[in-house]
């Protein structure tokens, strides 16, 4: 049996608001606390995932989402309870 997290991958380009951007740094951390290792894209998938397609739920999800003050997501700025989590790719390096 194939899994669905294991089917062909295909690239997707997201803008959206900055806070929005540091919530999934967020929850990835959260993921991380719980023991999983897990990536931006996953938990984004899993996400998609999880939410029933019906029309009136989506509806619903949009319309509480476009009414959030801009500071909603203020509390997350820092969450010293969370573990850091490095990020796949290419490392920085400082000039010597």
């Amino acid at each position: 049996m194939e899994l669905l997290c294991h089917q062909q991958r295909r690239a997707t380009s997201v803008l959206w608001p900055e806070d929005i951007d540091r919530r999934l740094n967020i929850l990835v951390r959260a993921a991380a606390a719980a023991g999983e290792r897990t990536s931006r894209a996953e938990l984004l998938a899993a996400l998609v995932a999880a939410i029933e397609v019906e029309p009136e739920q989506v509806a619903a999800l949009l319309h509480h989402y476009r009414r959030l003050p801009a500071d909603t997501l203020a509390d997350d700025e820092d969450r010293a309870d969370l573990p850091a989590v490095r990020t796949p790719g290419p490392r920085r390096t400082t000039p010597a």
